[in-house]
């Protein structure tokens, strides 16, 4: 029987998927079964030339590294036998899948947070991979918000979605809960429900002596409070970049 070869792609960073196939191949492999949640697999490449690979180099040190296989998608490296020419893969959501795009979810009359980020992309330029865009939302004039399957779509799929919960109105009184925007409330529920936590930015750009209660119990490092303006920039950048960097967007 005649053996057919699987072209993969070793992730050594962050690349669309549709640019990854336009590289040469790192690996050659033959299929031996194709699990829900995992590859078996034949490596057709030399031992030798694989035992000396950066990637295998950070294997053996216990990083996780990441392969797209043609025809089967996101897989990180669970086991290696050089012997045997054997491989075992396990099944991930690789960010390659990702659009390089950071979707901003704006407040009326709020901060610019789109052309802050549109700012702070400027100043690391020279330092992404791949050129990435920042779209905003759309904010219709008859305040009717419609979470429509373009906009689903790119939360689902851009690098970073950034939402400003920042609040417009109190409800009921002692001490009253704080109401943010109710469209960026409806994309940042979305948000939450299909996206991990470590690709979404949640702002709040309330003065520290507002009365009321806060509406969301976010862990601290998906919450950027920032009561002071002077300091949004600065904080902003930062948190966008420490996205950005878990992503491997950054060289």
């Amino acid at each position: 029987m005649a053996i057919i070869a699987l072209k993969a792609w070793y992730l050594d960073g962050y690349e669309p998927i549709a640019e990854i196939d336009q590289r040469p191949h790192d690996l050659r492999l033959s299929k031996k079964s194709l699990l829900k949640s995992g590859l078996r697999a034949d490596f057709l490449d030399d031992a030798a030339e694989v035992k000396a690979s950066s990637w295998y180099r950070r294997y053996l040190e216990g990083e996780l590294v990441e392969y797209y296989v043609e025809g089967s998608g996101g897989y990180g490296i669970a086991n290696i036998d050089l012997i045997s020419q054997e491989i075992y893969f396990t099944k991930r959501d690789v960010a390659a899948y990702l659009e390089p795009t950071i979707l901003v979810s704006g407040a009326v009359n709020g901060e610019d947070w789109g052309a802050i980020a549109k700012e702070y992309l400027g100043t690391i330029e020279k330092q992404l991979r791949v050129p990435v865009t920042v779209i905003e939302s759309p904010r219709l004039a008859d305040n009717v918000h419609r979470l429509t399957q373009t906009l689903a779509r790119q939360i689902r799929q851009c690098l970073v979605f950034v939402a400003d919960t920042t609040t417009l109105t109190t409800v009921g009184t002692d001490p009253g809960l704080l109401m943010p925007s109710p469209q960026v409330v409806l994309e940042l529920g979305y948000g939450l429900a299909v996206k991990p936590a470590d690709q979404i930015l949640v702002l709040d750009s309330r003065p520290a002596d507002s009365p009321g209660v806060y509406p969301f119990d976010l862990p601290s490092y998906q919450l950027m409070r920032c009561p002071n303006p002077k300091d949004c920039k600065g904080k902003f950048g930062q948190a966008l970049g420490n996205r950005l960097q878990q992503l491997r967007v950054l060289n």
